[in-house]
């Protein structure tokens, strides 16, 4: 029995640091938006973004290796094939949960982070809607 959506929302929410793989300097980007939206709760977040020195004022992260500190929750906004990447990433980072938002998700990458022992959100809804998000 598969566990209710959300129970996995409430456990992933209350497990930071936090990473936004996917984090946009591009404010009407969600990978921007999703990032502020962590910011606004008093999250502690960082962004992941190869090309991109920092986002919304927080030092950027060329990928999950590269961060300071152990994250145990990361929010994915990436291209569903570069989700199936960023899965095995996280699995290697000891990413304990994953929340594949709207668009990012795959079943490749569902079933890859569901057999590496992570809990999965995806297919729901998004952390903006969850949060509450203010654009501003």
């Amino acid at each position: 029995m598969s566990t209710p959506i959300a129970d996995l929302i409430q456990s992933f929410l209350s497990s930071g640091p936090f990473a936004v793989v996917g984090a946009s300097v591009d404010r009407s980007k969600y990978g921007n938006k999703v990032l502020r939206c962590y910011q606004q709760h008093g999250k502690e977040v960082y962004p992941i973004n190869a090309r991109a020195a920092e986002v919304e004022g927080l030092k950027a992260y060329p990928s999950l290796a590269a961060l300071p500190v152990k994250v145990k929750a990361i929010s994915v906004i990436t291209p569903p094939v570069v989700t199936e990447q960023v899965v095995r990433e996280a699995a290697a980072a000891g990413v304990a949960h994953i929340w594949m938002q709207p668009g990012a998700e795959s079943d490749e990458a569902i079933r890859v982070a569901e057999a590496l022992g992570m809990s999965v959100i995806a297919g729901g809804p998004c952390l903006l809607v969850v949060l509450g998000y203010r654009e501003g």
